[in-house]
């Protein structure tokens, strides 16, 4: 699963699956040992957990850079590499 993002010992990372697409663009973001799974077009927690001020960060860099994001996700569906994403800072 490609890392886009790093920042504040959150990582986010997305997942590709040409031949069989998921239904809803999305991105995983790990923090320790937590996971948190967010939908991109409305950037909201589908599964999974993080603690209060990392999912709070996650969620503003997902609004900064939601068309990034979006277009990092059609580029792993079509088979590409993902472009690196700016961290927060």
């Amino acid at each position: 699963m490609p890392e886009i993002a790093r920042f504040f010992g959150i990582i986010i990372r997305m997942f590709a699956e040409p031949r069989a697409p998921h239904h809803r663009p999305h991105f995983h973001a790990y923090y320790q040992d937590e996971v948190g799974i967010f939908a991109i077009d409305t950037i909201e927690l589908l599964g999974g957990d993080l603690p209060r001020t990392q999912r709070r960060l996650v969620e503003a860099w997902a609004e900064i850079h939601h068309r990034e994001l979006l277009d990092d996700w059609e580029r792993l569906q079509a088979g590409r590499s993902p472009f690196k994403i700016e961290p927060l800072r």
